[in-house]
């Protein structure tokens, strides 16, 4: 058995080592200049949570999100949750965790929930009655009713 290492490829399609150091350093170039462009200062989260109801049952199975008022000072992301089993929700800010930044907010159910329920307009921030005003303390224990 001979104890030489097989080249990388051979035949039209090999690639030299000096050619793979380039292409390695210009992906990791890249790769740091497209982290300097999503680098986006984290906002001040504050706790929001509270439960959805429809026909006095918890509203399960679906998603809520959180769209910012016009005027907020964050507007990078939606703040969004999945609805637990009891209807239950806590707010989170992509891809900072837990909380919302304070301020207003138009609140709308994921549009496949929406639909499910027959109340399309709560899925679009410009028709659903929901708003919320979070505090710089955070809200807990929002209660929101689909009717």
């Amino acid at each position: 058995r001979s104890s030489r290492q097989p080249p990388l490829s051979s035949g039209a399609h090999s690639v030299s080592v000096p050619r793979i150091r380039m292409i390695a350093l210009a992906v990791v170039m890249m790769l740091a200049v497209l982290e300097g462009c999503t680098d986006v200062e984290r906002p001040l989260l504050v706790p929001a949570t509270g439960k959805v109801v429809y026909h006095d049952q918890p509203l399960t199975a679906g998603a809520i999100i959180f769209y910012p008022d016009r005027d907020a000072e964050y507007q990078h992301d939606n703040p969004s949750s999945l609805l637990q089993l009891d209807g239950s929700f806590t707010m989170k800010t992509f891809p900072f965790g837990a909380g919302v930044a304070p301020g207003k907010y138009k609140v709308c159910l994921a549009p496949e929930l929406a639909s499910g329920i027959q109340l399309p307009d709560y899925a679009n921030p410009h028709q659903t009655p929901w708003e919320v005003e979070v505090p710089d303390t955070g809200k807990t224990n929002i209660q929101l009713e689909a009717k």
